[in-house]
């Protein structure tokens, strides 16, 4: 495909990347620091992420401690978590904020697999919209005689299988993730 046709693929797989970094900040009873990744703190002044002010771990399966580098950002911390909706009460003891997920209801499971659905659909609809623009370019060309028939037939073809794939990635996407919050 031409130079043109590059913005279009870009914008696909940048789309995808943009819905793996949204299913990554959905908790699944399990703590993932990615669930920390929106979440900014008032850093003197300067909304900064939360993982440029200390080291975060996972010292067991269901919790996440935070280590500030300057220990004066315990409260702005704990003030960003709770500003946050995360849902979860951070425990400071002075030097580290622990974060406790709770194991997740079966209801709760469910509203989150409703939500990572809707996150992929919303997905698929903007590869829709670049396709769309991208065969609307693809005419243009033609109608304009900058490409031949023969490469407007072979144009669409590869803009619509691109559009397939994609499709098909964010669904095994919104697949996985589902997976992973019904596993108990």
């Amino acid at each position: 495909m031409d130079d043109q046709f590059t913005i279009h693929i870009e914008k696909m797989h940048k789309t995808h990347d943009n819905l793996m970094s949204e299913l990554a900040t959905i908790r699944a009873g399990r703590a993932n620091p990615h669930v920390l990744d929106r979440i900014t703190v008032d850093y003197y002044g300067t909304q900064t992420p939360l993982q440029q002010v200390g080291n975060i771990s996972v010292p067991e399966a269901r919790m996440l401690q935070i280590q500030p580098w300057d220990k004066g950002m315990l409260k702005e911390i704990e003030k960003a978590i709770n500003l946050s909706d995360l849902g979860i009460n951070p425990t400071n003891d002075g030097n580290t904020i622990r974060l406790v997920f709770p194991e997740l209801t079966e209801e709760r499971r469910r509203e989150l697999t409703k939500e990572v659905k809707k996150k992929g659909e919303a997905a698929k609809v903007a590869i829709r919209n670049i396709r769309r623009d991208a065969m609307e370019l693809a005419k243009k060309l033609e109608k304009n005689s900058e490409i031949t028939e023969d490469d407007l037939s072979r144009q669409t073809k590869d803009i619509q299988d691109l559009t397939d794939h994609m499709i098909e990635k964010i669904d095994r996407s919104v697949e996985a993730k589902n997976k992973e919050l019904m596993t108990v």
